[in-house]
């Protein structure tokens, strides 16, 4: 018996060492953290040069997110903040918010830098069923569904717009209202 002992565990020793390499391994972060994706190049930047001053660049900007439908949620000393909510499909919801920020450049601040960040947050609707209890005596305590639920927002992802053709657009705007506003002067 002992004999057997010393034969049986060394090999029932190695064949679990052997299936520990053929488990998978427990599931960790996939990849490289996301902020070591962070390039910090310099041809995609969330910013643009006017040559305006700090209070005409952030008007600009104003004007630009008003013209399509954006609710100003602050504005003035150099930031502007506003957003618009969107329902793409039937229980989704999408609300792109927006920070501007307007820093002056050059010896006599004639000019100034719109830094500009967007961000998308997306919510489901999730729906909560109701229901009422009674109280029998003979049978005690009944929950019973109701017809009605209590809907509730829920938000699902968040995410920056990445830089490109979407802030394109946004100051080739800008720079079009900072035209329309100085032409008027």
């Amino acid at each position: 018996m002992h004999r057997l002992c010393s034969l049986v565990l060394p090999a029932l020793a190695g064949v679990l060492l052997a299936g520990c390499g053929i488990l998978p391994s427990l599931p960790g972060p996939p990849g490289k953290p996301v902020y070591q994706g962070e390039s910090f190049a310099a041809e995609e930047t969330f910013s643009r040069l006017f040559d305006a001053n700090v209070d005409d660049t952030c008007e600009a900007a104003r004007r630009a997110l008003l013209s399509q439908g954006y609710v100003i949620s602050k504005s003035g000393s150099g930031l502007v903040q506003g957003a618009k909510r969107f329902q793409p499909e039937g229980e989704v919801h999408v609300e792109i918010g927006f920070n501007v920020v307007c820093v002056g450049d050059g010896a006599k601040q004639q000019v100034a830098t719109a830094y500009v960040s967007a961000q998308q947050d997306r919510y489901v609707i999730k729906k909560n069923p109701q229901a009422a209890s009674l109280g029998v005596s003979a049978l005690g305590s009944i929950s019973v569904p109701l017809s009605s639920t209590q809907d509730s927002m829920v938000k699902v992802a968040s995410e920056t717009i990445p830089a490109g053709e979407f802030y394109d657009r946004f100051f080739t705007l800008m720079q079009r209202m900072l035209r329309e506003n100085t032409a008027q002067r």
